[in-house]
């Protein structure tokens, strides 16, 4: 029987079967849930749309980098995508292994590259000439070839924000264009180097399917040409943004049809696939769990202020992002109020929502900011010294604290003044 990953039960909003209540009373607020069941049912429903191709999917680990969920990405069979040394350690401790990972980025370091090209990764993701030109260096140092993608700029506009949107000219991501033919013909002489694919990333939220058209469709004509110049292609990476629907009235393309586009344009290459998926995986699998600290009436608004702020949940600050916000007890009817949905950091930018209608809550209510499995606990900060908060998993009807709350001396442990000799 599939259960739901959040849903009310017996009045009170449930993690699976596990009460929020529960975790809250045990854990203290604010806490980041996250479902066992809804990760893996994400990455099987990815796998079922590609049935029959074989892809690998390199799951986002900066989405959300928690051991507990690369655990469970790794148990499911796929790799990981990582855009660091220490996203690439996680990932190796979590199980996920070196032919599974793919190494993206546009600054990586000779140390990053040795250590890859130590673990055997699957494919470095190059988005410049001058890191082809270091990447040869290491590889020949280690007696070694390295596998490579240039991650190519389409120049389709794309993502739910312009800070998310990465396939454009002017973004700093991929190598142009114009430029990939003579970069591929370059790296086939490398003694370093084994180019193996195309890689393309064009943004993240994409909820509609013709910016993926047009950038893949680009992609298809490129490994023709690039074949006919005699520089083999095996491999074709297209990246991951597909969104999801932060707001219940939100459109959001279907991984069925988006694999029906794919399909149509990858299978005549006889290429394997490889994607980069991350925000469809974790996104709605996680919740931020937060207490109500104040019902603040102002002159000119009403003010919910939370003991959660954007140091926990930075996505409505940076992106200006929308999450549903909704009591943890349920409500048969209440009172509705328009509130500025806020948390304690001393910036005007915390603010989680503004003039959402919302049941009228009293103090020590708890309530759930929805979909904050992706970019949540990641973007996470101890601004205004706040220690970073739990994440709890949940599995059934259990649940296990998978990271914990620090204390303020493990917080400061790292620092010291300096003692100066004069």
């Amino acid at each position: 029987m599939t259960i739901e990953a959040f849903a009310y039960r017996a009045g009170s909003l449930s993690a699976e079967t596990v009460s929020l209540e529960t975790i809250a009373t045990e854990v203290g607020t604010p806490f980041y849930c996250y479902s066992d069941g809804r990760i893996r049912a994400r990455l099987r429903a990815f796998q079922e749309a590609f049935r029959g191709a074989d892809p690998l999917i390199a799951y986002s680990v900066k989405a959300n980098g928690n051991l507990a969920v690369l655990s469970i990405v790794a148990s499911e069979g796929a790799g990981a995508d990582v855009v660091s040394l220490g996203e690439l350690l996680r990932a190796r401790r979590a199980g996920i292994p070196g032919d599974r990972i793919v190494f993206s980025g546009v600054g990586k370091t000779q140390a990053e590259m040795a250590a890859a090209i130590d673990e055997n990764i699957h494919q470095f993701n190059v988005e410049s000439e001058p890191e082809l030109l270091v990447l040869n260096d290491v590889a020949l140092q280690k007696g070694r070839r390295a596998p490579i993608a240039f991650r190519v700029n389409p120049d389709v506009a794309a993502g739910g924000h312009e800070k998310i949107s990465t396939g454009k000219a002017e973004d700093k991501f991929g190598v142009a264009w114009a430029a990939a033919r003579g970069l591929y013909a370059r790296a086939h002489r490398l003694p370093g180097i084994a180019v193996k694919g195309i890689d393309v990333h064009i943004g993240s939220q994409i909820t509609a399917l013709e910016p993926f058209e047009a950038a893949f469709a680009k992609v298809a004509d490129l490994v023709g040409a690039l074949r006919s110049d005699g520089v083999p292609i095996e491999r074709v990476d297209l990246g991951g943004g597909l969104g999801v629907p932060y707001a219940e009235a939100s459109a959001v393309a279907s991984i069925e049809d988006y694999a029906r586009l794919v399909r149509r344009l990858a299978d005549p290459l006889g290429v394997r696939l490889i994607f980069e998926p991350g925000r469809f995986i974790v996104a709605d699998a996680g919740v931020l769990v937060a207490r109500v600290i104040y019902d603040k009436r102002g002159e000119a608004r009403d003010f919910l202020i939370l003991d959660a702020a954007m140091n926990d949940l930075l996505r409505p600050a940076l992106y200006d992002a929308y999450h549903r916000i909704v009591p943890v007890r349920q409500f048969a009817q209440s009172t509705m109020r328009s509130y500025d949905v806020v948390g304690p950091v001393c910036e005007t930018s915390d603010r989680f929502a503004r003039q959402r209608d919302l049941h009228e809550l009293a103090p020590g209510e708890l309530v759930a900011i929805m979909d904050a499995g992706a970019y949540g606990a990641a973007l996470a900060s101890q601004y205004n010294t706040r220690p970073l908060i739990p994440e709890v998993m949940v599995r059934g009807d259990e649940f296990r604290v998978i990271r914990r709350r620090p204390t303020y001396e493990e917080m400061f442990a790292a620092e010291a003044a300096p003692v100066w000799r004069k």
